[in-house]
């Protein structure tokens, strides 16, 4: 059973690695991180201001999910959820911490990189692990070979990965999510270029969700107007003209429909790589759904929705890369 804050962090799919010297720059940091989509942060136990970083970035920014990383011992993990983190990360398989935090409720992804880690965790009820260091223990290709036997099993690699090999992972069935600190670059944190930050966030969300324009929709008084567009936009830009029983499509240029169809001039589509976090993401900022539309595969995966409201007399639908 996911629990509420883990299902959270893989609708969100990243997770920052915060080391943080100053606990001032709690803060600011956490809402460089809510500015820039990524409303979650591992406040690492790597410095000495580890606890006052969690519980000050807890008390003041109330959007972002706190938890605890490089948490070793049952006293760091004691101390992390009395300063409000949610959840509690292990960078190996620490049994006296997962056993503390299973008998008190509390999340724990402890690190895990063998086989024989993960029988202990299912064993004390987790379906969760970190996958750690990454990279260095096979990286994409050994969680696919673990997908076989641990099935149920979802993961967190950390260590190795980056903006460039991270959709790799987000890809793969059993990743629930990713962490990092090349989210938060030490550089800028040292700098507090807060902007900076939320701007590298942006730009890793943007990646990951992989927004691209489809296709542009047009409505028409009928099927021959439709016919005859369509016939236009492909001799003018080399496009083949295909027909379903609703629409003619110029290539993947334009959706000319048979008719009238939502919004007020057309309707404008946007591929998604991640369909999931796509939905997820465009709900934490407000966006609202046009609840007839939603589309469905034969397994059940939705691969296709439009927004409630408008764009400049557009309708907006987001669907599944093809």
């Amino acid at each position: 059973m996911i629990s509420k804050n883990i299902q959270k962090i893989f609708d969100i799919g990243l997770v920052p690695l915060i080391v943080l010297d100053d606990v001032e720059d709690a803060v600011p940091l956490g809402k460089a991180l809510v500015a820039g989509g990524i409303p979650v942060a591992e406040v690492t136990f790597r410095t000495e201001a580890g606890g006052a970083v969690i519980e000050k970035m807890t008390q003041e920014v109330p959007e972002i999910l706190v938890g605890a990383g490089t948490v070793h011992d049952v006293e760091h993990a004691k101390e992390a959820v009395e300063k409000g983190a949610k959840f509690i990360v292990t960078p190996g398989f620490n049994l006296d911490v997962v056993k503390w935090c299973v008998d008190n409720n509390i999340d724990v992804i402890p690190g895990t990189v063998a086989p024989s880690d993960i029988e202990v965790a299912m064993n004390l009820g987790l379906s969760v692990c970190k996958f750690f260091p990454a990279e260095a223990y096979g990286g994409v290709k050994t969680l696919k070979a673990l997908a076989g036997p641990y099935a149920d099993i979802k993961f967190m690699p950390t260590g190795g990965v980056s903006e460039n090999n991270m959709n790799e992972y987000l890809t793969l069935s059993n990743v629930g999510a990713i962490g990092g600190s090349f989210m938060t670059p030490s550089k800028l944190v040292k700098e507090k270029k807060w902007n900076e930050i939320t701007e590298v966030c942006k730009a890793i969300v943007k990646k990951m969700l992989g927004f691209e324009l489809a296709h542009v929709g047009i409505n028409t008084k009928d099927a021959n107007e439709a016919n005859d567009i369509a016939n236009t936009l492909g001799n003018v830009f080399l496009q083949e003209k295909r027909e379903t029983s609703g629409a003619y499509f110029s290539g993947d240029v334009a959706e000319v429909v048979k008719g009238s169809f939502l919004g007020e001039h057309g309707h404008i589509c946007i591929d998604t790589i991640d369909m999931p976090r796509t939905i997820a993401y465009l709900k934490r900022i407000g966006v609202e759904f046009n609840n007839e539309t939603w589309a469905k595969d034969d397994k059940g995966n939705i691969i296709n929705v439009y927004l409630k409201d408008s764009i400049g007399g557009f309708a907006i639908h987001v669907r599944k890369k093809i």
